[in-house]
């Protein structure tokens, strides 16, 4: 694994390479035409693609409500408690995030609120090409429920032997209403602009490969979603008192994810970067997903050796991971030196895994570093918020000035007009 030793401005500058986003133009052209064809020619187009994509001939999409209860019983007990476990831990969680409607009166004749409205239908992608991942139908479809959707559509890519009973069974648990074997960018275009057999939803949610991703960028406007995902990440910042052999696991737990994913220790602990870089090719060597975990460790992964505590912080706020591990001493007092990540894990114990799976946090996560500006996902995806005024004429009179002037002020005489007509007669 590389390891630099650089400048605080130099490793900014290294850092903003390793993190740059690209476009992909001709991924983009052709989503853009898998889009209109399904847009324009419904189930045909979709199970074109689903021959092309997948090697599948599908005569029907939907997998029917029984077969998602025959496969929660199907599955074996540990796999079962462990899908459980993460459910209760998840359900807990978030409904810490349910927010409540509210009305203002504190002024007599003026009301004002908020009401708060579950989407009608969301529809979460989840991936099936070289992994299989029930735990993010848990982390989309367990907020949604919470927050009240009554509809709520499964897509994931279909498989020669059918899709995996983990991932059916994790849709029976996060109260998945309809499930369709259908995956890419055929997928989000179906629930963007629906089919004759899958209706059209208000948002879609959920990580995907770059097809995925460029698709949910590109029907963004006609549906809402949740962010464009990129690859995975994690950042990690560690001092002499961290173990090596556990970092390193650590960042082989993003690397295998794919090859783009990308995998930071940043340290002030030279003796830490070296022990580091030689347990990753240690790991690497018994690693089943070793092809993929390599290209990703050589070709976007790196090792930074700073100066201080206060420069670690400070490249790593630049970094924005979506997970960000801090393996310092007392490491929740760093808490407040964090500014940008999607989820952080503090100590020894709190390795990377445990948040993808049964903590309870989301681990659908912004990447490629808009946890500057993005959140994980929660319920609060899957509301919308509509305000509400009312006010007496004694109240309306008493602000009119204020609204003429700044309509007048902007230009617009037809705004001014509107409220002066409620009082025509009295003046």
């Amino acid at each position: 694994m590389k390891i630099y030793e650089k400048s605080l401005n130099e490793m900014k500058k290294i850092v903003a390479r390793y993190t740059e986003q690209t476009i992909d133009f001709e991924i983009e052209k052709t989503v853009s035409e898998i889009i209109q064809n399904v847009a324009q020619n419904g189930d045909q187009a979709v199970r074109d693609y689903e021959r092309k994509f997948d090697s599948v001939n599908l005569a029907d999409f939907s997998i029917p409500a029984f077969q998602l209860d025959q496969a929660l019983d199907s599955i074996d007990e540990d796999l079962r408690a462990a899908l459980e476990l993460a459910k209760q831990n998840i359900t807990s969680f978030h409904k810490q995030e349910i927010e409540n409607s509210f009305v203002d009166v504190s002024t007599p004749g003026i009301m004002r609120g908020e009401k708060i409205t579950p989407l009608a239908s969301v529809g979460l992608y989840v991936p099936g090409g070289t992994a299989a991942y029930p735990s993010t139908i848990l982390m989309c479809g367990i907020p949604a429920k919470l927050a009240g959707v009554k509809r709520v559509v499964m897509v994931t890519p279909p498989q020669p032997v059918g899709i995996n009973p983990a991932v059916l069974a994790a849709a029976k648990l996060a109260g998945v209403d309809e499930v369709y074997q259908v995956g890419g960018a055929q997928a989000i275009a179906a629930l963007a602009y629906g089919t004759e057999t899958i209706p059209a939803v208000d948002k879609i949610m959920g990580p995907g490969n770059i097809f995925v991703a460029t698709a949910k960028k590109q029907v963004f406007g006609k549906v809402a979603i949740d962010m464009v995902a990129g690859p995975s990440e994690i950042g990690i910042l560690a001092d002499e008192s961290a173990n090596a052999k556990e970092i390193a696991a650590d960042l082989l737990s993003q690397a295998e994810h794919d090859k783009w994913a990308r995998a930071m220790l940043i340290t002030n602990s030279k003796s830490l970067a070296e022990a580091v870089s030689k347990e990753i090719e240690r790991q690497l060597s018994t690693l089943p997903r070793q092809e993929i975990a390599r290209t990703s460790i050589e070709d976007r992964g790196f090792i930074a050796v700073m100066e201080n505590t206060a420069e670690m912080f400070e490249l790593m706020n630049d970094v924005a991971p979506e997970h960000l591990e801090v393996q310092l001493k007392n490491p929740t007092q760093y808490l407040g030196l964090i500014k940008n990540a999607g989820s952080v894990f503090l100590g020894r114990y709190a390795s990377e895994p445990l948040g993808d799976y049964v903590a309870g946090p989301n681990h659908v996560l912004p990447t490629g570093g808009t946890a500057r500006f993005a959140s994980p996902l929660g319920v609060y995806d899957f509301v919308k918020r509509t305000q509400f005024i009312q006010f007496d004429r004694q109240n309306l009179k008493a602000d009119l000035k204020a609204i003429t002037k700044l309509a007048r002020t902007e230009g617009l005489e037809a705004h001014a007009r509107a409220i002066e007509a409620r009082f025509e007669k009295e003046d």
